[in-house]
């Protein structure tokens, strides 16, 4: 390399730092005079360019005045699509909310907030397609929603219905933006970048609890650790995140104003185990009904108020009550797998 055109390192750091040190218009006008990353002709697209080549080709043949002032006009009528559309897509910020839970085969409202960021100019006729990882090493659709105007400095909220096909990690990739605003001779995009994971929980299907917790299902998952005999009430107490509204106390509570739940003697002693066995399994519909069916049994005693463990062979939760345990618990059944056999303890 040429010595004189090879800058020296201390002469290479000054120019990044005056690179850095340049007005922030610069970077501005670089982001407004950035172009659109695709542009698709639809098919009135493609039919005006067939009918604006025609004229051309016989205002070239012709020489008729008419004709170049058709063309001329057609030529301005392409510009003016372009520009309309870039002032839709420019500006264009998009966040997603994702739901406190997903579980596998349920629908859930994804919402989107679409943010115009401009000042003066409105933006008609937004899509917006969410794009999240697929099959290994592509991409597609999660949902798409549309918004037909969002003025300067405003923003819109849409939703669309999301169904995970299976537990386990959910990655977001980003989004892309879309419109055929003015005239719909071009399907104008922009893809932004909004990476985001989340966890899918196995399905939850409903399950009756009995009267008697240390009854032993059928599937034999769940046994009873430790539980109160006693039912009497000690008294009342105020609401807490996780008790069951069955034990609210309705008429001492609109006495007093707040949540009153009755407090038995035994509450504290009431506890349920779910183990889940992964020695030995093998990953197929087999392990995951028994996964969903782990996951059920947690929900419902957890809504029901009550104590909740969960065993395998490898880890152990301690027993606990509220939606953090829910949600302990059912993050790590989204992510289970089976185990070797010789693992097992």
């Amino acid at each position: 390399m040429d010595p004189a055109r090879d800058p020296r390192p201390h002469e290479r750091s000054a120019l990044r730092r005056r690179a850095a040190q340049q007005p922030r218009y610069f970077a501005h006008a670089r982001r407004w005079l950035r172009a659109p990353r695709r542009l698709h002709p639809t098919g009135a697209g493609w039919s005006f360019f067939a009918f604006t080549f025609a004229v051309g080709f016989a205002a070239l043949n012709t020489g008729n005045n008419l004709l170049y002032m058709i063309l001329a006009l057609m030529l301005a009528f392409l510009v003016l699509s372009g520009a309309l559309s870039e002032s839709a897509l420019r500006g264009i910020q998009v966040r997603r909310r994702l739901p406190r839970e997903l579980q596998a085969g349920s629908d859930a409202l994804v919402a989107l907030e679409i943010r115009n960021t401009q000042r003066r100019v409105a933006a008609f006729a937004i899509g917006i397609e969410d794009r999240m990882d697929g099959a290994p090493g592509a991409e597609c659709a999660a949902g798409r929603c549309f918004v037909l105007r969002i003025g300067p400095g405003h923003s819109e909220v849409r939703s669309y219905r999301l169904r995970p096909e299976r537990r386990g990690p959910l990655a977001f990739r980003g989004f892309l933006v879309f419109t055929r605003f003015p005239f719909g001779l071009f399907s104008k995009s922009l893809l932004i970048d909004a990476p985001e994971q989340t966890l899918v929980y196995p399905a939850i299907d409903p399950v009756a609890i009995p009267a008697e917790f240390g009854a032993t299902r059928a599937r034999g998952e769940r046994v009873s650790t430790q539980v109160g005999a006693g039912a009497d009430v000690r008294g009342l107490r105020e609401y807490a995140p996780g008790d069951s509204l069955r034990r609210v106390h309705w008429r001492s509570s609109l006495r007093a104003g707040a949540l009153l739940v009755r407090e038995a003697e035994s509450e504290q002693d009431a506890e349920i185990e779910v183990r889940l066995r992964t020695a030995g399994e093998i990953q197929g519909d087999a392990f995951e009904r028994r996964v969903r069916g782990s996951a059920s049994e947690i929900a419902a005693l957890l809504d029901a108020g009550t104590r909740v463990a969960l065993r395998t062979e490898r880890d152990y939760f301690p027993a606990d009550a509220g939606p953090r345990q829910r949600a302990r618990l059912l993050s790590f059944l989204a992510l289970v797998q089976p185990c070797p056999a010789e693992s097992r303890s």
